[in-house]
């Protein structure tokens, strides 16, 4: 179990009372009229629309559900309040709403209060959901399953591309700004600004090499401070090594946050966390038949980098990426490494397309739109396997309706599947029991 340094068992406010007694309350199968408004939330005309999104987040505010910034739990963190525990940060890229009752399930069950939703700038595109819209299914899925509580909604990934940075820098900032500005007005609290693919290691030296990434990330992070709504403070992330890259040491943490720190001054709050690389790829790295090969984590880098974020600088700790395709041995070891922050994706994406429930007909009309649309993405050398493996993700994208419109019976086995998993993955991270934890530490608004 986490540990809470300053907490006894006994002591809870009325309004985590309140909380608890929500949690307790079971799940109930949601009126049709969720179900209703989350689909006109999506694929409605845009009054349609608007009036569906407006209407779910009413009635989450009155059923006691709320989104959050998960800034006050990592500054506790920090200050070392609590150890012990790995918030899942889990990546929805299609039937968002499906997937996150399950999520909610799982958590409720376990009375699990520490775990984020995110989406990443990539992911936007490719799998055709805004902010708005992903903010929309998941509040909907907490109505729909009675949760009660802060939801964490966070932007991941919100990536420099140095190709259009190299060319038009400004322009490219100006992009990821006016993202920024349109996941928060939805109520996305959390964001991860990632400017690692823009480190330079062929500089001659560590602050050389991280200098435009403090820059664009001090930038970013003056830029959400001025947007944040009043009395939040938005949970800020930075990254200093590029996922599929160079794995990280403390010398790059010490030399991005020197740089940072300079550049951001005294009087702004800066990140919470840290990104880092230990070994991992986003994905996987997929053999010729279509499996994913073994990783080898750097457990005892990741648990040095994130006692040195703590002790050093305050932030919460060390995120891992790129994590959902590893064994499953392996996530005991992210709280005992007092890794902050897992996220998660690809392996709940293969849940859902290599479920034996899911139809042969729709797979296969899937997997020929593929060939045909991304054939120029094939790699030299790869095999159908790995071609389907690598490009399936943007089918959230492309079929998206056909996806959504799954028979009932296929999208409630599927669903039971992934909860098995979401309660697998809380367990291990452990953060099952820790309502109270976060009701402690984050603000109500």
């Amino acid at each position: 179990m986490y540990r809470d340094h300053d907490r006894s068992k006994n002591e809870m406010t009325s309004a985590e009372q309140s909380g608890s007694a929500g949690l307790r309350k079971g799940v109930s199968a949601p009126p049709d009229e969720v179900d209703t408004l989350v689909k006109n939330a999506v694929f409605g005309a845009d009054e349609v629309r608007e009036h569906s999104r407006e209407k779910i987040r009413q009635l989450a505010s009155a059923k006691g559900i709320f989104l959050a910034s998960v800034d006050g739990l990592y500054r506790a963190a920090g200050k070392e309040l609590y150890t012990g525990i790995a918030v899942p940060a889990i990546n929805i890229r299609g039937i968002t709403y499906q997937v996150a009752r399950a999520v909610f399930r799982a958590a409720l069950k376990d009375r699990v209060g520490a775990f984020i939703f995110e989406i990443a700038r990539s992911e936007i595109g490719y799998t055709a959901q805004r902010p708005g819209e992903y903010a929309a299914c998941v509040l909907a899925a907490a109505v729909a399953e009675e949760f009660r509580g802060p939801v964490f909604l966070q932007g991941d990934h919100f990536q420099v591309n140095p190709t259009k940075y190299n060319s038009e820098p400004e322009r490219e900032l100006n992009s990821i700004r006016e993202l920024v500005r349109e996941a928060v007005s939805a109520g996305f609290l959390n964001i991860d600004i990632d400017a690692s693919t823009i480190v330079d290691l062929e500089k001659s030296n560590l602050e050389e090499q991280q200098k435009e990434n403090c820059r664009v990330t001090a930038d970013m992070t003056r830029f959400m401070r001025e947007i944040e709504p009043e009395g939040i403070t938005i949970s800020v992330g930075g990254e200093i090594g590029e996922v599929g890259g160079h794995n990280s040491t403390v010398g790059d943490l010490r030399a991005f946050m020197k740089g940072y720190l300079r550049l951001l001054g005294p009087d702004v709050m800066g990140v919470s966390k840290i990104s880092v690389q230990t070994g991992t790829t986003h994905g996987g790295v997929v053999l010729p038949d279509g499996s994913v090969s073994s990783v080898d984590i750097d457990f005892k880098a990741l648990e040095e980098l994130s006692r040195a974020a703590r002790k050093e600088y305050g932030m919460g700790g060390a995120v891992q990426h790129g994590a959902s395709t590893l064994p499953d041995e392996a996530f005991d070891l992210f709280p005992k490494a007092n890794t902050l922050e897992v996220h998660l994706a690809t392996g709940f994406q293969n849940i859902i397309f290599d479920s034996p429930y899911f139809p042969g007909e729709l797979r296969d009309k899937i997997n020929q739109g593929l060939r045909e649309k991304y054939s120029g993405e094939k790699r030299k050398g790869d095999t159908d396997e790995q071609f389907i493996y690598k490009t399936r993700k943007k089918a959230f994208g492309d079929f998206k309706k056909e996806l959504w419109d799954l028979p009932g019976d296929t999208t409630m086995n599927i669903g039971e599947t992934l909860q098995e998993r979401f309660a697998l993955l809380f367990k291990k991270l452990n953060v099952i029991n820790t309502v109270d934890l976060v009701n402690k530490y984050v603000a109500n608004r």
